[in-house]
This record gives structure tokens, sequence and C-alpha cells, in this order.
């Protein structure tokens, strides 16, 4: 599908402006350009709900610099495809570090743009990584934050058909024996947890990267890396809300976008404190390379401390006041 200028000027392209306009706000700090970026009544997904203004969004840009005035971030992947002929979908995988240190953390964010300018973003942290370097008491972060709840389009059904079209629209038909293997993985392995199927889709020698700062090799890596996430909500299934694809050798070849929402239970093991019972509503976001027909890698992140304050919200856990966890 062509792409009229008019989708990402001034810029080269949707990958040089997703770059160039994070870098603007986030490393330059020209948090007023906001004000040029996003629409008046942008929407965001976050980890602790839906904002629909765009002076939330300012606040929270400043209220995260503040807090972090020594981190920088640089883009590891901008996957990128067109929504119609003058907007795009990008997902923005950040790695954000401390400029004199190894410490370091992941973020995704999937920005829908049209004619320049943001309508709606869903945007995961790892802000478990974080809070694993300085030792805090995780309960303790949860209990610091609150969980708002999310509104429009993640509140609707899953689309019906998401690689037709996802929570962002319509979306082209590109590399679809790749996007149908993706789809195919997380309904077998995710869903139906057949888990002996992993090799069936992944290259033997695989790499996820996932929350935490964990780097997970091989298969029987990946089945336990789920196994522990799913254990603590047996029940709960992965909805595939919106995907995208893009093919850049910058960037290792042919990658898939894929933002899901987990649902499940809290009945199972109780890795995030006494069980509630109740469901668990989890936006992520995952990016898989393929090589060779095959998958290699994984990104897979969700913000572990919001899924906490959902769950200590839900059990009336006593808030505490703590400084920024940014």
């Amino acid at each position: 599908m062509s792409l009229d200028p008019v989708a990402y000027q001034p810029y080269a392209d949707p990958d040089d402006f997703i770059r160039e306009v994070t870098d603007l706000i986030w490393v330059d700090r020209s948090i007023s350009f906001i004000r040029d970026n996003y629409e008046p009544d942008s929407i965001v997904h976050g980890a602790y709900g839906t904002s629909t203004t765009r002076d939330e969004v300012i606040e929270g840009t400043l209220m995260r610099i503040s807090a972090t005035p020594d981190r920088t971030g640089q883009a590891e992947d901008v996957i990128w495809e067109a929504r119609g002929d003058d907007a795009f979908l990008s997902s923005h995988l950040v790695l954000s570090g401390h400029l004199q240190t190894s410490e370091y953390s992941r973020t995704i964010a999937n920005c829908l743009y049209r004619r320049g300018r943001m309508v709606e973003e869903w945007v995961v942290r790892d802000t478990l990584a974080g809070a694993l370097i300085l030792q805090s008491d995780l309960d303790e972060l949860a209990r610091a934050q609150a969980f708002r709840g999310y509104s429009g389009t993640w509140t609707e059904p899953a689309p019906a058909d998401p690689i037709a079209v996802g929570d962002s629209g319509p979306r082209p038909d590109e590399y679809r024996p790749e996007v149908e293997r993706v789809v195919e993985m997380i309904e077998t392995v995710w869903n139906d947890r057949d888990l002996q199927k992993v090799e069936r889709f992944f290259h033997r020698d695989l790499v996820l990267l996932t929350v935490g700062n964990r780097l997970v090799i091989r298969p029987e890596g990946y089945r336990r890396a789920l196994l522990r996430f799913l254990e603590s909500f047996p029940s709960g299934r992965f909805e595939i809300r919106d995907i995208q694809t893009n093919y850049d050798v910058r960037y290792a070849g042919l990658r898939v976008a894929v933002t899901w929402k987990f649902i499940g239970d809290y009945n199972g093991v109780a890795n995030y404190g006494p069980l509630t019972g109740r469901p668990v509503d989890v936006l992520g976001i995952s990016q898989f390379t393929f090589h060779q027909g095959a998958l290699v890698k994984e990104v897979r992140l969700w913000d572990d401390i919001a899924l906490r304050a959902q769950i200590a919200g839900m059990r009336g856990d006593e808030p505490v006041v703590l400084g920024n966890i940014y």
C-alpha cells in the first residue's frame, strides 16, 4: 500500500518520523511539542488505564521525565505499517538506560498517526526491570499506584479477524504466511497450551526478551516463561487486538508486532499476593522476528507493576505514598 508523504512530513518516512519525534520530546525535552504532535482528543491506552486528552499526555510526560532526568532512550526497532494512504501504525521498541551505568529497561509504544498527528496509542513499559535493579518492594510499589481502568476501543470485543482489521482499523494484506504463523502460534501455544508445539513455530535457537530484563533461550526456556505467567491465571486467554508487519534489513528483516489483551481470573498460584478470584485486564505487546520462515526472536512486554496494582486494588489493599517509580 502506497503512503502519501502527508502521513509523515516533514520526515523521510514513518521510521524517521517516529525516531525524530520521540527524541525531540524525550531526549531533547521539548515537552511542548506534544501540542503540535497529538490531537487534542488523542487517546492513550497505558498499563494503568486510558487517557483521553492531550493535556493528560503532557502532564504524564513531564512527570516521567522529571522523575528520571539521567535516563535517555533510543530505538531498537520501529515496525510500521500503513493505515490507508494518509496514516500509519508504528510499534516503537525503545531501549532506555542511565547514561553512565548498565541499568536499562524497554518500552514499546504503538502509535496511530493520521496526517502527521497522533490519534491513538498503546504503550507498555517494563517497570519491573527498574524495580528489580533498585531492589524495591514490588507490592509496595503497586499499592502506590492507582489502576484507573480502560475505556474506548480497549473495552470493545476483540476484532473478529485481526489479520484484516485491528483496533487501529483495516490493514494491508502483506506477509500473510508469516502473520498467519504468528496468529496460529498464539492460538496453539499461548491459548490452547500445546507447549510441545513451540518447536513447530520457533527456531531451536530462539531468544525471548521479556519483563524484568529477562533473557530466555531455547524452546524449553520459552515454555517455562509462559507457564510462569499463566500459572497465576490458569484459565486466562490472549486476545489479538492489532497486528503490523515491516521488512527492513536495518532491523534484521521481517518483523511482526502484535498488540494483545490478556484476561484471566487470578485464582492460580499466588505470585502476586493473596488470590482474588477476579479477572485481570493486561495490555501487552510482542514483537516477533523471522529468519528463513521461522520465528527466531520475540520481545514480549507488559507492565508487571501495573498488573500488581490492578490486583491490589481488587483486594482493597491499603494505598501507600511513595515517590515516582518511573
